[in-house]
């Protein structure tokens, strides 16, 4: 079992920078792909970045290439997402996602076993 809980979202002007946190709990984190998902309002959750369990992999969805870098800390059970140079249409809820059945990163949201609670990301322009 993981539990995972996000925390960093929150109101931005667009141009700024955000940092979501996400914090696991259980044995397996550091062997799961990390993934983090987005679902903006009246649309479906679509992939925003991934990295494996080493870190040594990562994809990203196109949209956010070059502004957003995921990475992980397995001592503090931890992934984040960096966020930078926001735009209106990054606006959604932000959710975790954890897997520990593969050593590859997966992009699909049936990948993954685990999701956070999601946390609110709005980005005014």
């Amino acid at each position: 079992q993981v539990q995972l809980v996000e925390s960093g979202g929150g109101l931005v002007q667009a141009g700024g920078s955000l940092r979501l946190s996400c914090a696991a709990s259980g044995r397996t984190f550091g062997s799961s792909v990390m993934g983090w998902f987005r679902q903006p309002p009246g649309k479906e959750r679509e992939f925003v970045a991934a990295m494996n369990w080493s870190g040594a992999s990562t994809r990203y969805a196109d949209s956010v290439k070059g502004r957003f870098t995921i990475s992980r800390d397995n001592a503090k059970n931890t992934v984040y997402l960096q966020m930078n140079s926001l735009k209106p249409e990054d606006t959604a809820v932000y959710y975790c996602a954890a897997d520990p059945r593969t050593s590859g990163v997966v992009r699909l949201t049936s990948g993954y076993a685990y999701w956070g609670q999601g946390t609110q990301v709005t980005v005014s322009s």
